[in-house]
């Protein structure tokens, strides 16, 4: 029977030497789990030993290294998930994020897999296939325009019953400051906003659209100690720009304005409008936000990646090409974004490295080669005792 439990053994050595060999061959492989060789005796119904023979290839899930490469479309997981995948209609998961984006503006990997997450405002709904629109960001036209600024408590009031607003003319306002502002086909306007004291603690507000001076009067009204305590008609100036676009409906926030004895401080005007522009770059966030950046200096969240976890990622079938495939025994996969329970974040600009130890592969080579060496002596030794009984 010395032959038998050679034989097992040799058999189980030699698929631990091919395990531990794919270790090393991808030892520098993106994304890559390493497996390990369980071995578990044999013994028939008379209780006599058979031998070994391998019970399982285990894959060892613990996460590898981040590396970091500069480059905005690697992405690497610190945490349990992975990304969600479709290659040839299946759906796959990978540790390696690895991306770039193909000629229809899919986020795929080397091997051609579309990564899959959720469209903007979209994160709980079904996964689609992360793609780019070949479109650039449409104009938007400003509905809000928002200063912060001090007006000086100090100013002349200005009697509007003997002087009625012109813009032309400096005396019949206190103050005045400049905007840009867009048009619902993308075009910069000059736009002035002018502030008048009209009596203590009280301010008349207009605004103009190049020489076309808005039909609406805002007011802001202030307490003894110069904070703004109401503000009236500051919710809609009008314009009619022409020229086939939309006519302008804006409003205006002033409610971190002040009136202390200082000079007029005004701040940049913030404003919602732009023109349009077309995609320049895209980074992505830890949370999995797709986000664009276009000419006109605006960004757009595109869409969102999601992450997969399962309860038993052992059980998962190795497909090749960093990829695995769900399993009865993996479970289904718990799907999410990044950032949220045990999914873990996503870092762009660094890659997760091959989670194989080298040096301690190499040293479990010469232990397997060993044995494997050992299991030929048993057959050895069995031979030459045979050999004695023959001769006999």
């Amino acid at each position: 029977m010395g032959f038998s439990q050679a034989l097992s053994g040799l058999n189980a050595a030699a698929t631990n030497l091919e395990v531990i060999g794919n270790n090393i061959a991808n030892s520098q492989t993106v994304g890559f789990k390493g497996g390990r060789t369980l071995f578990s005796d044999v013994f028939a119904e008379a209780n006599t030993a058979l031998g070994t023979r391998v019970s399982d290839v285990q894959q060892d899930f613990t996460t590898g290294t981040l590396e970091s490469t500069g480059r905005n479309l690697d992405l690497a997981i610190s945490g349990e998930g992975f990304f969600r995948m479709v290659q040839n209609d299946q759906v796959v998961y990978s540790r390696n994020g690895q991306l770039t984006i193909d000629s229809d503006g899919y986020f795929t990997n080397a091997q051609g897999a579309h990564l899959t997450g959720f469209a903007p405002g979209g994160a709980g709904g079904s996964p689609i296939e992360l793609q780019l629109g070949s479109g650039g960001l449409p104009a938007q036209a400003t509905t809000s325009v928002g200063m912060a600024m001090n007006l000086d408590a100090r100013a002349v009031a200005v009697d509007r019953l003997t002087v009625p607003f012109d813009a032309a003319d400096e005396t019949t306002y206190s103050y005045s400051h400049n905007a840009t502002i867009y048009d619902s086909q993308g075009n910069a306007h000059s736009s002035t906003l002018y502030f008048t004291k009209t009596a203590d603690n009280a301010w008349e507000v207009k605004m103009s659209r190049g020489t076309e001076v808005a039909p609406e009067t805002g007011t802001l009204t202030f307490d003894t100690n110069g904070i703004l305590v109401g503000t009236a008609g500051l919710g809609s100036f009008t314009y009619a720009p022409g020229g086939g676009v939309s006519n302008m409906d804006m409003s205006l926030d002033l409610t971190d304005a002040t009136q202390f004895a200082t000079e007029f401080d005004p701040n940049a005007v913030d404003q919602d409008g732009y023109t349009s522009g077309n995609l320049v770059g895209v980074l992505i966030d830890d949370s999995g936000n797709i986000v664009g950046n276009y000419a006109n200096q605006q960004t757009q969240v595109l869409g969102t990646i999601l992450l997969a976890k399962f309860t038993s990622p052992e059980g998962l079938r190795p497909i090749g090409d960093n990829a695995w495939s769900e399993t009865g025994d993996s479970g289904q996969p718990l799907l999410g974004l990044a950032g949220t329970g045990v999914l873990g974040s996503l870092e762009a600009g660094v890659v997760e490295s091959s989670n194989v130890d080298l040096t301690k592969e190499l040293v479990n080579l010469i232990i397997a080669q060993r044995n494997y060496q050992a299991n030929t002596q048993t057959i050895k030794v069995q031979d030459e005792v045979l050999q004695a009984a023959v001769n006999l």
